[in-house]
């Protein structure tokens, strides 16, 4: 769907601009996060070889992994709003030191409730990280390039499992699962001294960036506020009123059901399709779905910025993981099914990037970060759902078919949301050129 809208304002061609922020800000954002998803996921390759020390049932288990984002929810908006309101830099600094802290405590419980109240707790924390991140990048990255940048900020969660994975695994082979925890919660605290000496709120305040780059952001992003539809009044609740941020919830909770029911269950498959292979092999194994679903989630969003198609970014991934989620349950064959879980990882992996770049587009800066709060707030609840989903269904039914089919009905409703719920498009994104092109 193609239409008509404001034009951009002239600018410089892209390859004259300066560009010291894309190798500044996204790789100290990236590693930062790429710690929080190490915390918030090691869970999935320990908790095969527990060894029933906390005496955890499937069900308990899945529980484990979905108690986090009861905890996710809290600190979402508040967090938001510091950032867009104070400095997201120094709510990032607060928040990473404190779910550093949780994160190695959590090594230290006894009992399964303690288990549960330490995963709490940690998803309290970390929670209100990915918005204030997502208000930092807004102040760096144009409406042209946002894709782009939250997708290779993004790439921290695959690339997050690429790496941590197989160390999980490592440490899980000469070391308990206790000290994994413990130690996997002391980087946090060390990275934090690099983000606060390597990150600015905004290019003005950046000792690293030249004049000509610094005035071309602030140019890029006062013309993309411009351009933007009013909130009504201007305040927050008109703002999350609107149809289109109600839509991004109901999106973001059905993917992420199926994102995080998947991604906490797959070293589970992967053991059992290597025969209860040892830790290091699981690790590695799971490392490749997510090398896959590294490069393809770059490439979708390069292909989102490029064309401005974000509807079809988010949704023509999400079929492909429907129907790969299915076919893994019906075919049989280690090769086969690691192939498509392979598929399954990219499909579910690739929306990241288009997908956030939505709310920029739609909201002016002053109101997207309580709606992107509250979009992640909501949305991943789905977080909790779906894992304890896959376990639930698990010990009712012997068998993670049914699991797995659930998830993939809750992605087919993320699908029909966003294909549907989002048309007619709000207002055209911009091709680098600076020629009008389809939208979400």
């Amino acid at each position: 769907m193609t239409e008509t809208g404001p034009q951009p304002i002239p600018q410089s061609p892209p390859s004259t601009i300066p560009a010291k922020r894309w190798a500044y800000v996204i790789p100290v954002a990236a590693i930062m996060y790429m710690l929080a998803y190490l915390d918030r996921n090691n869970v999935s390759v320990i908790l095969p070889y527990m060894h029933g020390e906390l005496e955890l049932s499937n069900a308990d288990k899945g529980l484990v992994g979905g108690i986090f984002f009861v905890g996710y929810v809290f600190l979402q908006i508040p967090a938001a709003i510091l950032a867009q309101r104070w400095s997201a830099r120094k709510t990032v600094l607060i928040l990473m030191v404190a779910w550093g802290l949780a994160a190695s405590l959590s090594g230290l419980v006894q009992t399964k409730s303690q288990f549960y109240v330490a995963r709490f707790v940690l998803g309290f924390f970390e929670g209100g990280v990915w918005p204030a991140v997502l208000i930092l990048l807004a102040s760096w990255f144009p409406l042209r390039e946002r894709a782009r940048a939250n997708a290779l900020w993004m790439a921290c969660l695959p690339l997050s499992s690429v790496l941590m994975a197989p160390l999980s695994g490592w440490m899980l082979d000469h070391a308990s699962w206790r000290w994994v925890l413990v130690l996997q919660g002391v980087p946090p605290l060390v990275w934090a001294v690099v983000w606060w000496f390597a990150v600015a709120d905004r290019p003005a305040q950046a000792r690293w960036i030249s004049r000509a780059e610094a005035d071309h952001v602030q140019r890029s992003i006062a013309a993309d506020e411009a351009a933007k539809p009013s909130a009504g009044s201007g305040s927050y609740l008109d703002a999350v009123k609107q149809k289109s941020v109600l839509v991004l919830i109901g999106v973001y909770f059905f993917w992420i059901t199926g994102f995080y029911g998947f991604n906490l269950w797959l070293p589970s498959v992967i053991k059992e399709l290597t025969h209860d292979g040892s830790s290091t092999e699981v690790g590695l194994l799971t490392a490749i779905p997510f090398t896959v679903a590294l490069a393809v989630m770059i490439a979708n969003a390069a292909w989102s910025d490029r064309t401005g198609r974000r509807r079809q970014a988010v949704a023509v991934p999400l079929v492909v993981g429907i129907a790969a989620l299915l076919l893994g349950q019906a075919v049989d064959g280690a090769l086969p099914r690691m192939l498509l879980l392979c598929v399954t990882a990219a499909a579910v992996y690739a929306p990241y990037g288009p997908f956030w770049a939505i709310p920029g587009q739609l909201l002016r800066f002053e109101v997207v970060a309580v709606a992107m709060g509250l979009i992640n707030a909501l949305g991943n609840l789905g977080g909790f759902a779906g894992p304890y989903l896959v376990g639930w269904l698990t010990d009712a039914t012997g068998s993670s078919v049914t699991g797995f089919a659930v998830l993939s009905g809750f992605l087919a409703v993320a699908v029909a949301l966003v294909t549907l719920g989002l048309r007619p498009s709000t207002r055209p994104v911009h091709r680098l050129s600076g020629q009008a092109a389809e939208e979400s």
